[in-house]
């Protein structure tokens, strides 16, 4: 069953309410999110950087582990995300971990600049190469690097993801 305009508009709508609460409340940022399969949420967050003091717990990675943690699995194939905002690229690759079908936001990267959030500095800095972002990264190539890759290799019960 696919998720109608009525459950869309109804999801994007609650995703924006979450954010509301979570400000009012004073539990984080302006940020709502539901992760959803068939216009219903089985997964909701709201910001919680600041109230958990979590850099990771952005809405859409707080909904996305709800969403998991009440399925039983780290696979949302078929389930849609609900933003209230445009999500940053940390949430964006979370929700291409998650295998989450399409993602659905109300406001944009630019209407979270103006309020203050400097998400298009990472855009910007994902994109430049290695050598050229301000958060300077080393590799160290030590013999036994590839140790944890030789190991899952031979594992044969692994679960792949």
């Amino acid at each position: 069953m696919a998720t109608t305009d009525a459950q869309r508009d109804a999801l994007i709508a609650e995703a924006i309410g979450l954010a509301v609460d979570g400000v009012r409340a004073g539990r984080g940022g302006p940020f709502g999110a539901i992760v959803a399969r068939n216009g219903r949420g089985v997964g909701r967050g709201e910001s919680r950087v600041t109230s958990d003091n979590d850099p990771t717990a952005h809405a859409e990675i707080v909904a996305i582990r709800a969403a998991c943690a009440s399925l039983g699995t780290f696979d949302l194939t078929g389930h849609d995300l609900f933003a209230s905002c445009e999500p940053c690229p940390m949430c964006l690759a979370a929700a291409y971990w998650a295998r989450l079908e399409r993602i659905y936001y109300a406001a944009t990267r630019e209407d979270a600049a103006v309020a203050g959030f400097d998400d298009e500095r990472f855009y910007s800095e994902l994109g430049a190469p290695a050598s050229k972002r301000s958060l300077p990264t080393t590799r160290l190539a030590v013999p036994q690097a590839r140790e944890p890759f030789a190991a899952w290799a031979g594992k044969p019960d692994k679960i792949r993801y």
